[in-house]
């Protein structure tokens, strides 16, 4: 009889039900003010490091050319400049205002430790894509504004289109402001759908990814826009930094399509 409701008990058991549990039990760490901000940076420079890889293998893999969408890869030492100038720009003012937000949010991470159960995989899939639409929502605003405004283009925006052909760490290559307020609107997401812890870091990572893949310059058949047509991907962002203008969404289409700014190569 017992053994009959310990199976039931682990059939009813959320599948994403052991990632809580560590989770929770890795409380006091995540709670650091800039234990987000450090992974958020340490997991965009791994993954821009293996299309760094992939930059090193392409002269001697045509494979690899085939799906690069420009021409001359980012050489390691423009690489290293690159990942230079966003790591101060990450001590000077990213990780002080994640610290800030982080002391902030204290009392309702508390809050959302208590909860026992893990959320299902449904229901994390969609707080998470609920999270990437807000995001993307208010990410097209703010974007569509400053390209239409020279004064703040120049200000804030202008450093991020230095390369008009862009490569994955070049995705935080912008100016202190703009990476400020990338970190607090991605935060300010996830209070605004109100998700689940669980879902909460499945979007960041996520949002990770999807940056590091718009600026890769590569167009591979199984990237998420091929699989997913909602999203532009490589290509679509790739238009925006050479034209400047249009495509002013960071990852779906609809947006652009509705107001008309959506542009091809």
């Amino acid at each position: 009889m017992s053994d009959g409701v310990v199976s039931l008990t682990s059939c009813n058991t959320p599948l994403l039900q052991p990632v809580w549990d560590g989770i929770r039990e890795h409380a006091g760490a995540r709670a650091a003010p800039l234990w987000g901000a450090c992974v958020a940076f340490s997991a965009h420079v791994l993954l821009s490091a293996l299309f760094l890889g992939l930059d090193a293998l392409g002269p001697r893999a045509p494979w690899i050319r085939r799906y690069r969408m420009h021409g001359k890869p980012i050489s390691l030492r423009a690489w290293l400049r690159c990942l230079a100038r966003i790591s101060w720009k990450y001590a000077l003012c990213v990780l002080p205002v994640s610290a800030c937000m982080g002391y902030a949010q204290t009392r309702r991470s508390a809050a959302q430790r208590e909860r026992a159960a893990a959320p299902s995989l449904l229901v994390a899939c969609s707080e998470c894509l609920s999270c990437l639409l807000v995001f993307d929502t208010f990410f097209f605003v703010v974007h569509y504004t400053v390209h239409r405004n020279p004064w703040l283009f120049k200000i804030f925006h202008q450093s991020h289109h230095v390369n008009t052909h862009p490569f994955a760490l070049m995705a935080l290559d912008s100016s202190m402001v703009e990476l400020a307020s990338q970190q607090v609107l991605a935060m300010w997401s996830t209070m605004v759908v109100g998700c689940h812890p669980v879902s909460e870091i499945l979007f960041h990572l996520l949002n990770i990814w999807l940056a590091v893949e718009d600026h890769c310059g590569y167009d591979f058949p199984w990237a998420l826009h091929r699989i997913l047509p909602c999203f532009g991907g490589a290509p679509f962002h790739q238009a925006h930094h050479q034209r400047v203008t249009g495509n002013y969404a960071p990852y779906f289409k609809h947006w652009d399509l509705i107001f008309g700014t959506a542009i091809n190569m």
